[in-house]
């Protein structure tokens, strides 16, 4: 074939054709791959189903989409390189379109609402840099082919509710820099693959439900600044790995299950530090003194661990914001725990400072009123500390929370602490502080809430209070105030949760202002010695589910405008004086879980409905007049007006009957029966009640209105004995002995009783029910014996009667013949069944009125067994002489001249001796004869 030859003009007709045609070629494949985004864009925008702010109505035709917003494209070939729609308040889904967009780089979609799966098809994006979608709901896995975007310098998929474990394919992401998957629920183990992730500088995993040990590999990342794994299910030791990490800057591994130490040398290593926080974890030994080495470190967050010994210094913390070593087991006791604090004068910046619930001794030093004027915060409640309250506290101007509670704090409140202006938290509770409230806490006007409680405040409540009109909280319980409650205080409308001003010694009325307290949650203003009727205003505080008015001598009706309280789930009204019908509208209280009404005088017929059909729930006992309601309630059954009237002439007639015509012939008799039937000894093998179950402290404390002077009915040498009414056994009521262990021989007293009644049973002896070997809630030994309670007291307030007796009823002024020989025939047999027929001799050893009980058929009960003697192997006989010689033992009383020649020969006596000494006591004209001297 010839050569063609063409001309150069030919040539550069050709060239300039070739030209066009490539030129042409090249629009129609742009323009096609435009498109493509265009067309992803709108499938994009077609997943959304809000827009609030509109920020997608330029998402039209009318203009190019590189100009829509939120897009940006590349110069070169006009395609989509960012997508940037973050904090839009977009809803829907995320469409898997997206993953058409080839030449993206960024995708910014965190804070919004976008819901649904994260496509898979996002792992088409190979040029992708930064994926952020924090802040949304996505649900499911985290896709695996994530892994596609090789590019990944970002990783954000915080703040979602993705699930499952993190796949194992991200470890091929080498050029991650960052990563955050935190507050989602992923599960699984913490992925030793981060330790592939070489250029990694930031871990953000807190807040899920990763479990295992932190992977030592982590060592290996020398780039890393920031490990924030905090509130996951991580165990084991932190590894000593992490040391290697010069550049960490912050380390959260706060609310895990760490345990072992913390690294010796951790200031040393990581001497940049600004966050440490290895909060509620199970770390124990000392706080390494080389965090003080960490000059940088702005927040310390040890609390929550077991941590013990002497807190460091901390003098180079210069920075140092927050410190938190609460509820550790830091300090001893001592005075020179708190000498940490004074190191902390340096740190410019203090705003927290967190010791509380350790066991720091010793008082706070005047030191600290060296801290920084910008503390918010102080915390040093439930420690050991003693002293006054440091006046240099007035020092900290800008302090919001100060908490002070359980600890041995004494000396008054300084009225300085009035001018500490911002404060709105003060909780002073459980101290030994005393003197009265200063009134210049009414300046307090920020104040939210403020507890004074268990203390020894006394005076009256400062009505300035009334001036803290952001109050909601305010708890003076357990106080000695006294006076009437102020109105003004009850015009605080701010008061939502609880007013508690139980357990003092206010008087005067309650007043009406009290229908003020509309949000008001709680109300207690129980044991007190408040008077008056209830105001009808309380009808007002339509929020209330718990009012606590019992331990009063409140009077009258209930109000018929307590049926507002429809929402209440608590009320007591007991040992008032209240009187009338128990209203029927509490029948309607659906949410009344407790309604206490013992111990007034309602009468009347008993409501059958509601909350009375529950008999664990609903307390009547005390209320005399009372009839009907369930059988559980043990009331008599209500009588008509005219079947009562016959009764009476009934009862009448027979009476007059019995008593004309053969009054002497029974009353002879009966003595006679009631001598040959007391002769006859009733024994049984064990005095312990099985039925009634074991009782703990709190329920005792419960049972008795907190140990109230209300319901004190008896002290003795080594004891005080209360009334209580067991709720957790159908509302029992019981005779609750508690010992006073810090008196010498109470604890013996307690061991002897209990020995004594254990193997014992008689039915004048006095019943033990169950007893009580615990600790209070400040840890202290508690011991206490729980009895049959008897309704008519004890002997010696019927032979030595005051105007009223302990439950306020009458009594009469002397006892009648057959009562006394009733009553000595009883404590005879008692006598005859401890001495003759057990199988160990008890002698009993301090007899008297006042360890003589008598219940409601007057029938006697000798009770009180602390100081009592076995005879263990000996005859009696045998003993008698060598314990006589003992002496006296008990309480020492009068004993007639002419009997005392009786110690001498024998301290047992036969039960016809006995019983002539007794019923000689019984009818003398002064009835001060006491029996101490037959046992001893």
């Amino acid at each position: 074939m010839k050569p063609v030859s063409i001309s150069f003009a030919e040539f550069r007709s050709c060239r300039l054709l070739l030209g066009i045609a490539l030129a042409l070629c090249f629009s129609r494949v742009s323009s096609t791959t435009n498109e493509t985004d265009r067309l992803a864009l709108l499938a994009f925008k077609a997943g959304i189903t809000e827009d609030p702010s509109g920020v997608l109505t330029s998402w039209n035709n009318s203009i190019g989409f590189c100009r829509w917003h939120g897009i940006t494209c590349g110069r070169r070939h006009r395609r989509v390189t960012v997508l940037d729609l973050r904090s839009q308040g977009l809803s829907g889904s995320i469409s898997p379109h997206v993953g058409n967009l080839s030449f993206l780089r960024e995708m910014w979609l965190e804070y919004n609402s976008f819901n649904q799966e994260i496509p898979p098809h996002l792992g088409q994006l190979r040029r992708l840099r930064i994926l952020r979608l924090t802040g949304n709901l996505l649900v499911g896995e985290i896709p695996k082919n994530l892994s596609g975007c090789s590019d990944l310098v970002t990783l954000r998929i915080g703040d979602n509710d993705l699930t499952g474990e993190i796949p194992g394919e991200l470890g091929s992401l080498l050029k991650l820099r960052d990563f955050g998957l935190y507050a989602n629920n992923l599960n699984g183990r913490l992925p030793s693959f981060i330790g592939n992730l070489s250029s990694l500088e930031v871990l953000f995993l807190a807040l899920n439900d990763l479990d295992g040990s932190i992977p030592q590999v982590l060592g290996h990342l020398t780039n890393l600044q920031f490990i924030g794994i905090g509130e996951n299910r991580l165990s084991g030791t932190i590894p000593s790995s992490l040391l290697n990490l010069s550049s960490l800057t912050q380390f959260d591994a706060g609310n895990n299950q760490l345990q072992g130490t913390l690294p010796a040398d951790i200031g040393l290593k990581i001497p940049d530090l600004v966050f440490l926080s290895v909060l509620d974890n199970q770390l124990e030994g000392p706080i390494p003194s080389s965090i003080s080495n960490c000059t940088k470190l702005d927040r310390l967050q040890l609390g929550g661990n077991k941590f013990s010994g002497k807190v460091p210094s901390w003098e180079n913390l210069y920075v140092l914001s927050w410190l938190q070593i609460f509820a550790n087991q830091l300090g001893s006791g001592k005075p020179e725990d708190l000498s940490f604090l004074c190191s902390l004068t340096n740190s410019t910046k203090l705003e927290y400072v967190g010791i509380d619930r350790n066991q720091f001794g010793g008082v706070l030093p005047k030191c600290i009123g060296n801290f920084s004027t910008a503390l918010i915060l102080f915390s040093v409640a439930e420690n050991q500390i003693s002293g006054e309250i440091p006046k240099e506290i007035e020092n900290f101007v800008n302090l919001e929370v100060l908490y002070m509670e359980l600890n041995q704090l004494s000396g008054v409140i300084l009225s300085s602490l009035g001018n500490l202006q911002n404060l709105f938290a003060v909780e002073l509770s459980d101290n030994n502080l005393g003197g009265t409230l200063p009134s210049s806490l009414g300046n307090l006007t920020n104040l939210i809430t403020l507890r004074l409680d268990g203390n020894n405040f006394h005076g009256q409540i400062p009505s300035r209070l009334s001036n803290c009109r952001s109050l909601n909280l305010l708890d003076l319980s357990n106080n000695n105030l006294s006076g009437a409650i102020p109105p003004q205080l009850l015009g605080l409308w701010s008061l939502t949760i609880i007013l508690n001003l139980s357990r003092n010694h206010l008087t005067g009325v309650l007043p009406i202002e009290v229908g003020n307290l509309i949000t008001l949650t709680a109300l207690d203003i129980s044991n007190n010695l408040l008077v008056g009727e209830i105001p009808s205003s309380l009808g007002d505080c339509t929020s209330l589910t718990s009012l606590r008015m019992g331990g009063n001598f409140f009077h009258g009706l209930i109000p018929q405008t307590i049926r507002s309280l429809g929402g209440i789930d608590e009320l007591d009204l007991s040992c008032n004086n209240l009187s009338g019908q128990i209203p029927e509208f509490l029948t309607i209280f659906h949410s009344l879980k407790l309604l206490n009404l013992s111990y007034n005088m309602f009468e009347g017929k008993l409501p059958s409905k509601g909350v009375f059909r529950n008999a664990s729930r609903t307390f009547i006992v005390g209320n005399n007049d009372l009839c009907g309601g369930l059988p559980e309630f043990h009331l008599p059954n209500c009588i008509s007006r005219s079947s009562k009237s016959k009764r009476i002439n009934l009862v009448t007639l027979s009476t007059s009957v019995i008593f004309g015509v053969l009054g002497v012939a029974l009353i002879l008799a009966f003595i006679y029966l009631c001598w040959f039937k007391k002769t006859i000894t009733e024994r049984v093998p064990s005095s312990r009640d099985d039925s009634l179950p074991n009782v703990s402290y709190g329920a005792l404390l419960k049972a008795t209105d907190g140990f109230s002077s209300m319901n004190l009915i008896g002290v003795g040498s080594f004891g005080s004995v209360y009334r209580g009414i067991l709720l957790e056994v159908s509302g029992t009521i019981v005779a609750v002995k508690v010992l006073h262990l810090v008196r010498h021989g109470a604890l013996k007293s307690f061991i002897v009783e209990c020995e004594a009644l254990k193997n014992i049973k008689h039915r004048n002896l006095l019943k033990i029910l169950t007893v009580c070997s615990s600790s209070d809630y400040r840890g202290n030994d508690f011991k206490a014996l729980v009895y049959e309670f008897m309704d008519n007291g004890s002997l010696e307030q019927w032979l030595h009667p005051s105007a009223t007796s302990s439950h306020g009823t009458e009594l009469p002024k002397r006892l009648n013949i057959i009562q006394r020989m009733n009553i000595a025939i009883d404590v005879a047999s008692a006598l005859d069944y401890l001495h003759h027929q057990c199988h160990i001799s008890i002698i009993h050893c301090d007899l008297k009125p006042s360890n003589i009980v008598l219940d409601d058929e007057m029938v006697a009960h000798v009770g009180d067994f602390g100081l009592a003697k076995f005879l263990i192997g000996s005859s009696l006989d045998a003993v008698a002489n060598r314990m006589s010689s003992v002496g006296f033992r008990g309480t020492i009383g009068y004993a007639p001249p002419g009997n005392l020649s009786l110690k001498s020969r024998k301290c047992i006596y036969p039960k016809r001796l006995l019983m002539d000494l007794f019923v000689r006591s019984l009818v003398e004209n002064n009835n001060s004869y006491d029996l101490t001297h037959i046992t001893s």
